[in-house]
């Protein structure tokens, strides 16, 4: 027997993610349309400014939801995980590094062969080459 154990955003929810995607709909219009101000052309610093605070309500309002709080539990968790992993050293970068790097180099030159060796079959089927 299966129980769905997930919660239900409630219409609350929508509505805050409908003004939520309003003022982010309202901040960029409004760096738009301040673009001058009473004939003045407006510095694009505070243009941008604006549309800083507009989004970062916007992202404040759309993480109240339902929806936002498992998106910052999931970041939490990836977080966690992360911490977990183990990277690699410098040098054991430096050496795949180059592994990939001479690879790359003798597969360039084998393919540059069997193009020049193609090539010359074709030119000499054709009677155009040497």
């Amino acid at each position: 027997m299966s129980v769905n154990t997930e919660e239900q955003g409630s219409s609350l929810d929508t509505v805050k993610l409908i003004l939520s995607l309003a003022l982010l709909v309202a901040g960029i219009a409004g760096f738009y349309y301040f673009e001058t101000w009473q004939g003045e052309p407006v510095s694009v610093l505070f243009r941008v400014l604006g549309m800083l605070v507009f989004v970062g309500v916007a992202v404040f309002v759309a993480l109240t939801t339902l929806s936002g709080k498992r998106l910052l539990g999931f970041m939490s968790n990836s977080r966690l995980e992360v911490r977990k992993m183990v990277w690699p050293t410098r040098a054991e970068t430096l050496q795949t590094t180059l592994m990939v790097m001479v690879i790359v180099l003798v597969l360039a030159i084998f393919l540059w062969g069997v193009d020049s060796l193609l090539g010359w079959g074709v030119r000499s089927l054709l009677g155009g080459g040497v």
